[in-house]
């Protein structure tokens, strides 16, 4: 089975012909289920902080004792600019 034939096309990409801040990510995603880590981070290097976000954001709703906004609120600025940075090497 192909994935690829059912990755959700960017609307960005598909409306203005600009790719978005988060073009890459199911393509990086499909070669970390490959097991292909640095090709996933070569197509998005963002993959590793977003995925270290969502599990803080998980670990946020389960254990209810500590308090993870603050590690939140940074882990959404690394996220961030990684994210941009990635964007800006990608295109100039």
């Amino acid at each position: 089975m192909n994935l690829e034939n059912y990755m959700i096309p960017c609307l960005s990409k598909t409306l203005f012909g600009l790719e978005c801040l988060g073009c890459g990510f199911q393509r990086a995603f499909l070669l970390l289920l490959k097991g292909n880590f640095a090709a996933a981070f070569e197509m998005y290097p963002a993959i590793y902080p977003v995925f270290l976000f969502f599990g803080i954001v998980g670990l946020h709703f389960v254990d209810k004792r500590h308090n993870y906004s603050k590690l939140l609120k940074g882990m959404a600025f690394i996220t961030g600019i990684f994210m941009i940075v990635s964007y800006i090497f990608k295109h100039f």
